[in-house]
């Protein structure tokens, strides 16, 4: 029986067993979100409910593609003042409450994406079932946007799977695939979405006990082991951010430890949270990030069904493996056997994170293909051979003939000119760079690099694949360098140039590691190879000398990680050292002004559409610190303002 609620994002039905049925569907939106409308209209719901006699509650989603994306972010940046997220706070902490304090059994049938607000409100029921889906993803991200979980999270998560897990997964946004949901016991059951209904129903009636950490984990949520769980975690915290860039993982510990995660109880923490500059700019980072995320949503086009991909390196290994993790037949090919055959071995590690079916499936679907017979039957063939313009050129006017008539052609070239590589091609509109960033796996950006000519089809095509191997794509114009690389080039210099000068290069990477970079530009440097920064730097430096240091290093054959020494000494990819010799004052200005100058020279050339997405793209290109808010808005906003 269905009931009349007279609101827009849920329904409601009453089936014979007594069992209440509420199913959220947010019509204006892809995801479900918990707006403050989605909020009242829930209160009204459970208001609704007590006009009932209910024998149990199930809450669903209507939507295909998940159960709750979280709240609605962009109301965090609408706040006027403090009292706005003291409110918002309010409302959800009571009204979770009192969903867990209801009177008959309650059940969150979960699928798909879980994030935030929404497994907040599944770990207020009673119970959590979890259907199996291909894409499950439970987490509570809210640290990552400077905030802590304020509806119930922070108490709920470590009380159900014991602190260490639940602080874990709460001070690194981690998200949980179903093999792990179930394991550390986020959720009770893992059902088949054929009879998940019939599953939900028998289950809410079972009068089976609320499940919550047992043994010592138990024993962790209270004090005094509860203290000591909580030095080990700020001990965690500290040693991944020893600068205290970031608040939230801090107040988090101390908002758990102290408060038992009711920030209101300590309004002053989470003033401090809601008032700091870095909350506003990782929620600003957010917002970037979902405008990337929109250029891989592009309508009414055909998905990739097949990628062929040329030359079986680093970068076209990578991006083989990659897509076919991410469900797409891939096809690979080289002339060096040898070759194609460590791309296979590079790409078991990166199955091996899956369970044992996706990562079959993904082996299954990477295909050794010598001889390029996927050409024919590819929809997009990606060139990853050498930096050889001629070469290229013969190979796509080869590509080209064998072709289907509505695949199109990508080259992940650095740093030539897309314009160029074209020119000989005789359907030149359909060919455009995709240009993926190393270790492919672990970067996000994908720059899609179009020159004048280039149907917008075709761009439109490589923003969605880019999108539907959950990277995100960011249109650039073909120039030197295109964006991340022209910005990196002349930041790289200048801290080798600091070395010709006679600093020592740990001390740069310690200026710039406390600056708020995930790596510093000499060991940067040293990661690419040296004789990549050799060649990138003599293209796109402004008029300065290439640096002695590194031109010496080359001669020598010293290339960095990959030859086991460079400005470092490597062993097993890591060189251990952080300087604790002093930082000339200055020295972190000095380096990222060309860094900031350079980028705000590609946005006035045009290269990207505006500064907010040329910051999208360096802040997920390179990692600039995210807590900075971008190289731009930290220009406008706080530039000189460093040592």
């Amino acid at each position: 029986m269905s009931t009349e609620l007279n609101v827009k994002n849920w329904s409601l039905q009453i089936d014979a067993r007594q069992i209440a049925w509420l199913s959220i569907n947010c019509p204006e939106r892809s995801m479900n979100a918990l707006s403050a409308q989605v909020m009242e209209e829930l209160k009204t719901a459970l208001d609704h409910l007590g006009q009932h006699t209910i024998k149990g509650l199930v809450f669903l989603s209507g939507k295909s593609n998940g159960f709750i994306a979280g709240a609605d972010i962009k109301e965090f940046s609408d706040f006027s003042s403090p009292d706005d997220g003291k409110q918002l706070i309010e409302r959800g902490w009571n009204l979770f409450n009192r969903i867990e304090k209801l009177p008959f059994p309650t059940l969150a049938l979960i699928h798909g994406a879980c994030l935030g607000g929404g497994l907040e409100l599944a770990l207020a029921c009673k119970y959590r079932m979890l259907i199996d889906t291909p894409t499950p993803a439970l987490s509570l991200p809210e640290v990552m946007l400077g905030i802590y979980p304020a509806w119930g999270g922070l108490m709920r998560l470590p009380a159900l799977i014991g602190p260490q897990a639940g602080l874990d997964m709460i001070l690194t946004g981690r998200t949980l695939d179903t093999i792990k949901a179930q394991s550390v016991g986020l959720v009770d059951w893992v059902v088949a979405p054929r009879v998940a209904r019939q599953n939900a129903a028998d289950w809410v009636l079972s009068g089976r006990p609320r499940s919550q950490a047992k043994g010592l984990a138990k024993w962790l949520n209270r004090q005094p082991l509860k203290r000591l769980v909580a030095r080990q975690a700020r001990k965690n915290v500290a040693r991944k951010d020893p600068d205290a860039h970031y608040p939230a993982p801090r107040a988090i510990i101390d908002l758990w430890e102290q408060h038992n995660g009711n920030g209101l109880a300590a309004p002053d923490i989470v003033n401090r949270l809601l008032n700091s500059p870095v909350t506003a700019n990782l929620i600003r980072v957010f917002h970037l990030q979902e405008r990337l995320k929109a250029f891989g949503k592009q309508g009414g086009l055909p998905p990739v069904l097949q990628v062929h991909v040329i030359g079986a390196g680093v970068m076209g290994g990578g991006i083989a493996a990659w897509c076919a993790l991410q469900g797409i037949k891939t096809t690979l090919q080289d002339t060096d056997y040898s070759r194609i055959a460590n791309a296979f071995k590079a790409a078991a590690p990166l199955f091996a994170r899956k369970d044992r079916l996706t990562a079959q499936a993904a082996r299954d679907r990477l295909i050794p293909d010598p001889d390029g017979h996927g050409i024919a039957t590819a929809d997009l063939v990606i060139e990853a051979i050498y930096e050889e313009e001629q070469a290229k050129q013969d190979l796509y006017q080869k590509l080209e003939a064998l072709m289907k008539p509505d695949a199109f052609l990508a080259s992940n070239t650095s740093s030539l000119s897309i314009q160029a590589l074209r020119s000989g091609l005789k359907r030149p509109e359909r060919f455009l760079g995709i240009h993926f960033f190393n270790p492919v796996a672990k970067m996000p950006l994908v720059e899609i690099v179009h020159a004048e000519g280039i149907s917008p089809q075709t761009i439109n095509r490589a923003c969605a694949f880019a999108g539907q191997i959950g990277k995100l794509p960011l249109p650039v114009q073909d120039t030197p360098g295109f964006l991340v690389n022209a910005v990196l080039a002349p930041y790289m210099l200048e801290a080798m140039h600091c070395v010709d000068e006679g600093i020592d290069p740990e001390v740069i990477d310690t200026a710039m590691l406390a600056f708020g970079m995930p790596m510093g530009p000499i060991e940067l440097a040293d990661t690419v190879g040296l004789d990549i920064a050799l060649a990138a730097g003599t293209q796109l430096s402004t008029g300065k000398p290439v640096p002695n240091c590194m031109t010496r290093l080359v001669a020598q054959n010293k290339l960095g990680i990959k030859t086991g020494e460079g400005f470092y000494n490597w062993k097993n990819r890591k060189h251990g050292i952080r300087s604790n010799k002093p930082v000339p004052d200055g020295l972190a200005q000095r380096l990222i002004t060309p860094f900031i100058e350079q980028a705000r020279r590609q946005t006035e050339k045009g290269i990207t559409g505006d500064d907010d997405l040329t910051d999208a793209g360096i802040i997920f290109g390179t990692g600039f610190a995210p807590f900075r808010g971008g190289p731009l808005h930290y220009r406008k906003t706080s530039f000189g303002k460093i040592p």
